[in-house]
């Protein structure tokens, strides 16, 4: 098995990684089989309009995470890693009133999204909670062309054939053999003793695989940028998020008020663990706002891991540009472990899997610039994952701002004390993190729909009636 860093860690928008930006993804995939697909096509038919509808979670909290708006993008042309997203509300608002679409390379097609995208909240469909289906119709009203598509967490997208390869035949292969496959915790730390390589070098080896060492440094370098933007961005912003809750942005007014105690040298004993919360409480407000983020795992933890790498570069001198590749490529090596052996999505596990995932993956990521083993990493994503077991997901009104922005910010202190603790020891601890995982893919199984991003539990409904 093996996942790469450029899977985990991709450049996309808000506000959310399954919600946006799978819908967004799915539909140019199937732009893609109307286009050249392998499917009988009758004799003179011409595809005239198409159609998509909504299922279980994507159903329930689509219109707060923007699934609509994903889809009609995507069904546009438009894909996550290059969409403007302050174009966004005139591309919408242009296809709305014209009732067609005109993705780059096909004809015209219509499609009215008042009519023909349906929030079906009545018919789950069966593979996962994160399901989509996509039609195309002749000029007779014929159906041409029917495809299911599922947003797995984290931007994944899988058909209905691909989701059942995965279920019966485990973790996908790489396309090539890579020198360290390993699928769980116990093989890393074997291949890790073996080799004498830390985990970020056994990652940089299955890499190099696919592309040059010159490829994969700057690939890291850009997905740092784009961390770095989202947080500048999101210190610089005011005012009040989209979707009605009228939650106001706070962290650049808390990062303007720990500036002026900085200049003014006022003692605080929670300085790190301020820098750290406002740094992870930017780039979910940016995300929240649909600006531009990075998935790490998902978007509803995307402000865990920037807000860590960003602390390790603010209060330790050491930091540098190669100790931020190495915090990648470590993160990621737990990030695919978890994803193959349970799961990142909030609407198969709950939030245990997004921000349980991303502090397990910063907390190693820190642990290994700060010189830790291999059994201290895995240590450190061990503690930071097992102190999210149980966490659910109910975001307020669908949307992903209560408890979703400020759940990053307490991430990223989980992770800072987990690699810490870590760091302190020789290794040796009690929980394996392979048991953590499988902890989290029981309790996700167990879990109750309601607290699994539907909205229907948990603070979700609890502070509505309040």
């Amino acid at each position: 098995m093996f996942l790469s860093v450029f899977d985990l860690f991709k450049i996309g928008i808000g506000p959310s990684s399954s919600h946006t930006m799978g819908p967004m993804t799915a539909a140019g995939r199937f732009l893609g089989e109307l286009l050249a697909g392998d499917w009988p096509r009758p004799a003179g038919a011409t595809v005239d309009r198409i159609a998509a509808s909504l299922h279980g979670s994507l159903a329930y909290t689509g219109i707060g995470h923007g699934s609509d708006r994903a889809v009609i993008l995507g069904l546009a042309g438009e894909l996550p890693a290059s969409l403007d997203p302050d174009q966004v509300e005139p591309m919408i608002d242009r296809i709305r009133a014209a009732k067609q679409v005109l993705p780059p390379g096909h004809p015209s097609y219509r499609f009215d999204p008042a009519v023909d995208l349906v929030f079906d909240r009545k018919t789950p469909l069966p593979g996962h909670a994160n399901g989509m289906t996509f039609f195309a119709s002749g000029s007779d009203g014929r159906l041409l062309l029917r495809r299911v598509y599922y947003s797995i967490g984290g931007g994944f997208v899988v058909s209905e054939e691909e989701l059942q390869r995965l279920k019966s035949r485990g973790p996908a292969k790489s396309a090539k053999p890579v020198p360290y496959p390993f699928g769980n915790a116990a093989e890393m730390l074997g291949m890790a003793g073996d080799s004498g390589l830390s985990i970020a070098d056994m990652m940089r080896a299955n890499e190099v695989v696919f592309m040059s060492e010159t490829e994969l440094d700057a690939g890291l370098d850009r997905i740092w940028e784009a961390m770095r933007a989202c947080i500048e961005r999101g210190l610089s912003q005011e005012g009040i998020m989209p979707g009605g809750l009228k939650v106001r942005r706070r962290a650049r007014q808390l990062h303007d008020r720990l500036q002026e105690d900085w200049r003014l040298n006022r003692p605080n004993p929670l300085l790190a663990n301020d820098w750290l919360s406002i740094y992870a409480m930017a780039v979910n407000e940016e995300n929240a706002a649909g600006g531009r983020v990075v998935t790490a795992p998902t978007n509803g933890a995307a402000g865990v891991i920037p807000a860590v790498m960003r602390y390790w570069l603010h209060f330790h001198v050491e930091a540098d540009r190669e100790s931020v590749r190495d915090f990648l490529l470590t993160a990621a090596a737990i990030g695919g472990i978890i994803k193959s052996n349970a799961s990142i999505s909030g609407a198969e596990v709950g939030c245990q899997g997004e921000v349980g995932s991303a502090a397990a993956m910063a907390a190693a990521g820190l642990c290994a610039v700060m010189g830790g083993s291999p059994e201290q990493i895995e240590n450190a994503a061990e503690i930071a994952l097992e102190h999210h077991l149980g966490m659910t997901c109910d975001p307020v009104a669908g949307l992903v701002q209560v408890p979703c922005i400020e759940r990053n910010a307490l991430g990223a202190v989980k992770a800072v004390t987990a690699a810490s603790l870590a760091c302190k020891g020789d290794g040796r601890h009690f929980v394996p993190l392979d048991a953590a995982i499988e902890t989290m893919r029981q309790t996700g199984l167990d879990m109750n729909e309601k607290y699994k991003e539907t909205s229907l539990g948990g603070l979700a409904v609890n502070v509505v009636e309040c």
